[in-house]
């Protein structure tokens, strides 16, 4: 069998001189081509894809980036934009030819503004996301954007893979919470677009096509976000759902109850959990019975006093009243809240002790999650018996990564292999139901094939149109997205 993640991209290595110009350009520290500084940055996050590079490419400004992007665009030398390599698609990972430069935006990491009384911070590209979050809260404000990687990640990265999160439901993914772009252009220009204003109804919105363009249109350099009240009363709770349908009706009743104040409603279903607890230190049953499906459930308030304890209480007997859940469980202490959601964080990381994963990224209306789930899971055990299927996630917005583990004794190199198969039976479904293969991962390189059998012919060649108006060379990111 041919290897599916093989490329069939093939280019020539640029110019030595094009190479010493952009050397000279970004200066001793901000290039490098030592195998050893290289190595961690051509490895895609899951182990799929290993790439290859004539130059990393480390700019310290602005002007740097723009000034590279000239002398590539002048040579026709393809350009892989990167932040913290933590993306899901290999969307930031340079093909296998070798003849690409990878432009690492992690020295351009500092915070330029913040503004607690407009709300907003402005950043550059390679700031870690965590980092963000702490200057937000260093002015009692916060940036809502969390997920795994947030203490890696760089918001470049987040913005240009338009990142969704655990906190979704409430906030929006990273597409809401952009007001502003700085952005060099495939020519080497920059668009000036960090305007902080919640309004401009002056024609096209410009930034976003950057914001999900996974670096194919421009190179992100800096951008204003959006900044909220910081949450001074969060109260917390796994609960056991009485049967997966009631998912549904259970995020209507938190809503409702809440205030329209749920910031997170995660599902976890009992075999990652018992992965989770065999392989990760410290990890522990919630309950005291075993279920089939969990929900970790967190409301937010601004105030201190803000009756979040009271709705909570209130939500869990309504919700008990209706047979939607069996038991609960309501973090007591910030310590018993992390360990809530260590446990939602663990069952990810387990899943690496228990052989091969073949994952899936999808989004569906969100009151069609349990069809969904239900119908996904049946398929893909009537394909492959002994497959272990783990569908977890950010159910309350639709959002459902189906992980499936391998059966139990299985060569890791075969099953991965099957990796197209379980695509098909699962983004069929996906489709039939009105959804979306990928809802906060991106496309890059992993989906760019698949989203061909599942867009229609228009959408796919208005993306092209686009792509081709804007970087007319086809330097940014070739062989990503489209």
């Amino acid at each position: 069998m041919a290897d599916w993640r093989t490329s069939k991209i093939t280019a020539a290595p640029p110019a030595p001189e094009a190479l010493g110009r952009i050397k000279t350009i970004v200066g001793s520290k901000g290039w490098s081509d030592d195998p050893a500084v290289l190595e961690p940055l051509l490895l895609d996050r899951r182990g799929l894809f290993v790439g290859k590079t004539a130059l990393l490419v480390r700019p310290a400004t602005t002007q740097e980036v723009s000034d590279v992007v000239q002398v590539c665009a002048e040579h026709g030398i393809a350009i892989v934009p990167q932040g913290g390599n933590t993306g899901l698609v290999a969307g930031g990972v340079p093909h296998e030819h070798g003849a690409e430069i990878l432009l690492n935006l992690s020295r351009m990491n500092h915070v330029r503004v913040v503004d607690p009384a407009d709300y907003t911070i402005t950043v550059e590209a390679g700031c870690v996301l965590a980092d963000i979050q702490a200057e937000a809260e260093k002015v009692d404000r916060l940036f809502p954007l969390s997920l795994g990687a947030e203490g890696s990640c760089q918001i470049g990265g987040n913005i240009s893979t338009n990142a969704g999160g655990v906190a979704v439901l409430h906030y929006g993914n990273m597409r809401d919470l952009v007001l502003g772009l700085e952005v060099v252009l495939p020519d080497g220009q920059v668009w000036e677009g960090l305007r902080g204003l919640r309004k401009d109804n002056t024609g096209y919105d410009i930034k976003q096509l950057f914001i999900g363009g996974e670096g194919t249109l421009g190179i992100i350099t800096a951008a204003v976000l959006k900044l909220f009240p910081l949450p001074k009363d969060l109260q917390t709770a796994i609960v056991a759902l009485g049967e997966l349908d009631a998912a549904i009706p259970l995020l209507e009743a938190a809503r409702t109850t809440s205030g329209d104040a749920v910031t997170s409603l995660e599902l976890m279903p009992r075999q990652a959990l018992e992965f989770a607890i065999k392989h990760i230190h410290g990890v522990a049953d919630p309950l005291a019975v075993p279920h089939d499906y969990y929900v970790l459930v967190e409301f937010s308030g601004a105030r201190p006093d803000g009756g979040m304890a009271d709705n909570m209480t209130a939500f869990l007997e309504d919700a008990f009243e209706k047979g939607l859940i069996s038991d609960a469980v309501v973090a007591q202490s910030e310590a018993q809240r992390a360990a809530f959601w260590r446990i939602r964080e663990a069952i990810v990381e387990a899943q690496l002790y228990e052989g091969g994963s073949i994952k899936h990224d999808v989004a569906v209306p969100a009151d069609r999650s349990p069809e969904f789930i239900r119908r996904a899971v049946a398929a893909v055990k009537e394909a492959m018996p002994g497959i272990r299927p783990l569908p977890f996630g950010h159910i309350g917005d639709g959002n459902i990564h189906l992980n499936l583990t391998q059966p139990e004794g299985m060569d890791r190199d075969a099953y991965i292999a099957e990796w197209p198969r379980m695509n098909r039976i699962v983004h069929d479904i996906v489709a039939d139901l009105g959804g979306s293969i990928s809802a906060e991962h991106g496309v890059g390189r992993l989906k760019r094939e698949e989203i061909t059998r599942y867009k229609s012919a228009l959408e796919i060649d208005l993306m092209r149109k686009i792509k081709t108006a804007l970087d007319p060379k086809g330097i940014m990111n070739p062989g990503k997205v489209v």
